[in-house]
């Protein structure tokens, strides 16, 4: 079977992202089968989880293009693999614990439920899941500085706990230190006015074998904390300890960061998570029904996923409302009763129209009203015109035309405005700045 499984891997490596190859198909073994049947072996229980759920078909189907028939396949833990039995799975044997939320040496704590078995992979997250479970699993890590970026609400902090959770589990002696940043500043803050400030940095410096700091954009502005932090850093580095860090802000992107710590953020491996597409939302919806023993039909499930596409937290709390207002009422799960719950959720950014894109734009920019739809060319009007248009297809239903015409302009012309600002946005962060800024305020019904 090995030069099968030579092949199956070569199509492999040209079919799979290369960094998922290296993480899941490369660490892969023959094991020893019965007859015909191949059988591949993990070489440990996240691994055979991920095998499993993403690349079993993979495999199966392009060794049975190679035999020319119906074949046997099977994946299993090396560990604790045997010969014998079809498609078994063999799983690390684990001990139940109580339902509790795990308390780390110091700092936060640890949500039960942000493991990594919990969180659900796509091709939105892959390379953030793999960079961060490649880093809990190795002890001497080649790359101990992860920087996970994302949007509020998509896993960065899902991610950063399970990081601390697999490390406790597999390195029970590390020193694991879980915070934010606003918290690590008031802990500084109070151990200057405590006279305790070689204990806050002893602490963080040779107390500590992993720091995973949440939210490091909160610390633009505070220059005495990113003096202290930048030192800490050094330390760390220096000492071969694993640092997380996870923000919404590119390191590049974040207003008043010195020069130094900023180049400490960049250090590391960036990993940016993205929103999850349909699919995937669908497979979020579905495990965390599972999980809290929730009947959902089918057509609810993808009714949700379609309507709820901001970020996992919302589509999470479109689930629980939908299961209370159900057992609330005594009625069952249907289209009806998620349709009632999921109006409200967005009858907030239902409000958001086109005229209130234009006065909020105008607002930021310093500009009337009737510059917007003016012929002028001027780029201090053209620039706030474009933004107005790429909002107005994002956060209303309008169709180009209309988008146009309430601009004084031409289908192709707000066409032209949204390409425009999709691109800029990608290569100019002072635009990319200004966008998120009008875009929260639009968000978070501050207009």
């Amino acid at each position: 079977m090995e030069q099968y499984w030579k092949k199956i891997k070569s199509t492999l490596k040209n079919t799979i992202p290369l960094h998922s190859f290296r993480m899941w198909i490369e660490p892969l073994a023959v094991g020893r089968g019965d007859g015909g049947e191949l059988f591949i072996e993990c070489p440990n229980a996240f691994s055979l989880r991920r095998v499993q759920d993403q690349y079993s078909q993979l495999i199966r189907t392009e060794f049975e293009r190679l035999m020319g028939q119906t074949c046997q396949f099977r994946v299993a833990n090396g560990r604790q693999a045997s010969p014998g039995g079809r498609d078994a799975l063999a799983v690390d044997p684990q001990m139940v614990l109580p339902e509790i939320n795990r308390h780390v040496p110091t700092g936060r704590f640890l949500r039960r439920d942000f493991t990594f078995d919990q969180f659900v992979v796509g091709r939105n997250n892959d390379f953030a899941y793999s960079a961060s479970l490649s880093l809990a699993s190795t002890r001497q890590a080649p790359q101990n500085c992860l920087y996970l970026l994302s949007n509020t609400g998509l896993g960065k902090s899902h991610l950063t706990q399970a990081i601390g959770h697999h490390i406790l589990d597999a390195f029970p002696q590390e020193r694991v230190y879980y915070t934010t940043a606003e918290d690590f500043s008031n802990e500084m803050v109070a151990a200057f006015r405590n006279d305790s400030l070689a204990q806050f940095k002893g602490k963080y410096r040779n107390q500590c074998d992993v720091l995973l700091l949440e939210d490091v954009h909160l610390l633009g502005g505070k220059e005495r904390t990113q003096l202290e932090l930048s030192a800490t850093l050094d330390t760390l580095f220096e000492s071969g300890k694993k640092i997380i860090f996870s923000s919404c802000y590119c390191p590049s992107d974040i207003p008043r960061l010195t020069d130094k710590l900023r180049s400490r953020f960049a250090y590391g491996l960036i990993s940016n998570i993205e929103p999850p597409n349909f699919g995937t939302r669908v497979r979020i919806l579905e495990k965390k029904a599972g999980r809290q023993a929730l009947q959902v039909p089918k057509d609810v499930v993808h009714y949700l996923a379609s309507e709820l596409a901001d970020d996992i937290r919302q589509l999470e709390s479109g689930l629980l409302q939908v299961a209370a207002k159900s057992s609330l009422l005594g009625c069952a799960v249907d289209l009806k009763l998620a349709e009632s719950v999921i109006r409200n959720i967005v009858r907030k950014r239902k409000t958001i129209t086109i005229n209130v894109i234009k006065k909020i734009v105008c607002r930021h920019y310093g500009i009337a009203p009737k510059d917007l739809v003016s012929r002028s060319r001027k780029q201090s009007i053209v620039r706030p015109r474009q933004v107005a248009i790429f909002l107005s297809r994002r956060y209303t239903d309008a169709p180009l035309q209309t988008i146009g015409k309430s601009f004084n302009r031409y289908h192709a012309t707000a066409l032209h405005s949204i390409n425009t600002i999709e691109k800029g946005m990608q290569d100019n962060a002072a635009l990319r700045k200004q966008v998120t800024y009008i875009a929260k305020k639009l968000e978070t019904g501050d207009f």
